[in-house]
């Protein structure tokens, strides 16, 4: 690979950090051909993009990201692939789902969002991770639960109300 071809792997890599702002480094080395196949295929699937760089083409292209990101050069040792996905917890989920077969892949590393997580160790809290989708249906389920326990006192006070009117007329008249 000449300096050209490196240099447009590093600007290509770049490009998709900062497109989908979600990483992985995973530890995909001693596995057979069939099952990175079958890698790919499910991460087609969840729409997560797989790719296999070089370690050193890898650590230039995280020194452009904002922040230190130091913490993540800890981890480019050995054969690395990176896993680019939208929704911040779907390689996760997907890397724990291909270890119930397998003890590979493992996660290196992480960077979710300018946060880094190093070591196969934080792949259950990344699981637990709410995609934007999920916290933003959270909070528009708790903006709406005040509203609906209002509207529900002011029905019911309603009719309370106009059974008081009904009765203090009727005693009147």
């Amino acid at each position: 690979m000449n300096r050209e071809e490196k240099h447009e792997v590093v600007l290509e890599l770049q490009g998709q950090m900062q497109e989908y702002g979600n990483f992985y480094i995973a530890d995909t080395s001693s596995l057979s051909v069939e099952k990175i196949n079958e890698i790919r295929r499910k991460c087609f699937e969840s729409d997560i993009i797989m790719k296999v760089a070089k370690n050193s083409l890898i650590r230039k292209a995280i020194e452009s990201l904002d922040g230190d990101s130091s913490e993540i050069f800890e981890a480019l040792k050995g054969s690395s692939s990176l896993l680019f996905s939208k929704t911040a917890n779907a390689p996760a989920k997907l890397i724990k789902s291909l270890r119930k077969t397998s003890d590979k892949p493992l996660l290196k590393a992480a960077y979710i969002d300018s946060s880094i997580y190093v070591g196969d160790d934080q792949l259950n809290s990344l699981v637990s991770l709410k995609s934007r989708e999920e916290l933003i249906g959270d909070i528009v389920g708790l903006l709406q639960s005040p509203a609906k326990n209002v509207l529900s006192a002011l029905q019911s006070g309603g009719s309370k109300i106009a059974g008081i009117v009904k009765t203090l007329q009727e005693r009147e008249g």
